[in-house]
């Protein structure tokens, strides 16, 4: 039963264009090598995860601007990916449920379990999507 909860939590991001990365390998041919924009969703199975990150990422990506790839790791379920993709939030605590936006494999904005708990996916939304617009625009890439 826990298998089949966790595989749900898995395909609410997947569903929305993420790529799961699953082993620290995976990870470390991913980020660091990205050009352009890529949020990375640092998913979990408390309750915030489930009442506001996964539904509040939903609603962001029906914005007009997004970044140019999504990807995801699972805290607490695929551990080594986890800590690998947290090696490049530099400077940040690790966070469970997050969302990291990297541009060219370096952190440039990091929404944090403590902006996502006790806030609405709306909230959560309009965090995000204020990111997008800064760092995911044509402008936003030229300047960066």
């Amino acid at each position: 039963m826990y298998d089949i909860l966790i595989q749900r939590m898995r395909d609410e991001v997947t569903a929305v264009g993420a790529r799961e990365l699953k082993t620290p390998e995976e990870v470390e041919a991913t980020i660091p090598n990205a050009r352009g924009t890529m949020l990375v969703v640092v998913n979990s199975t408390c309750g915030c995860a489930a009442g506001a990150a996964r539904p509040g990422l939903t609603l962001a990506l029906n914005h007009h601007t997004k970044p140019d790839q999504i990807v995801t790791v699972f805290a607490g379920q695929d551990r080594e990916a986890t800590a690998r993709a947290r090696e490049y939030f530099t400077a940040m605590p690790p966070s469970s449920p997050s969302f990291a936006l990297m541009v060219d494999g370096q952190l440039a904005h990091m929404v944090h379990r403590h902006n996502i708990e006790g806030h609405s996916p709306q909230q959560i939304a309009a965090q995000l999507t204020a990111a997008f617009d800064k760092y995911c625009g044509t402008a936003s890439k030229k300047a960066v």
